[in-house]
């Protein structure tokens, strides 16, 4: 009987993979989203979709939705009860006194503006992405401005159901 060659997943598919985990704890479930931050191939923070410690979640208040104006102009409906992944990422950093400058984040969705915004402002040198959100856009060109290296692992935009 021969025995498969053991191929160990790569540094950024081990990382995606605890994305995913950590995605099971989300309490919205238009996205269950999460992030993992790393730095020198260790986890130094994460986060995933929920209500602010104390508010209601999704999952047990239902969603709370308003309608936004893309950059493209059309409209379309958010879910603002809850906290981006990334922005969960860094308030866990920040309470435990952690700087994530020169980290890497992984995510399910590459991050909207505001979290780009944020983990410009926070140092993150790399993103690895599962997919895009929308289609690239402000968001990305101001990553790519502040010369944040983006890896997307499909070139896909995700579409909530």
């Amino acid at each position: 009987m021969t025995e498969e060659l053991y191929i160990r997943p790569t540094w950024d598919e081990y990382f995606l993979e605890v994305m995913h985990a950590l995605a099971k704890r989300a309490t919205c479930g238009r996205g269950r989203t999460a992030c993992v931050i790393v730095k020198d191939n260790q986890i130094i923070s994460s986060g995933y979709v929920g209500a602010p410690a104390g508010l209601p979640h999704c999952d047990e208040a239902g969603h709370l939705m308003k309608q936004v104006v893309n950059e493209d102009g059309s409209i379309s409906e958010h879910c603002v009860r809850t906290i981006h992944a990334e922005q969960n990422a860094i308030c866990q950093a920040a309470k435990q006194g952690v700087s994530i400058e020169g980290a890497t984040l992984y995510c399910k969705l590459a991050p909207c503006r505001t979290c780009a915004m944020l983990l410009i402002a926070c140092g993150i040198k790399r993103i690895v992405a599962e997919y895009k959100y929308h289609k690239g856009g402000e968001a990305e060109e101001m990553l790519t401005t502040a010369g944040i290296e983006i890896k997307y692992i499909n070139d896909e935009v995700l579409k909530y159901k």
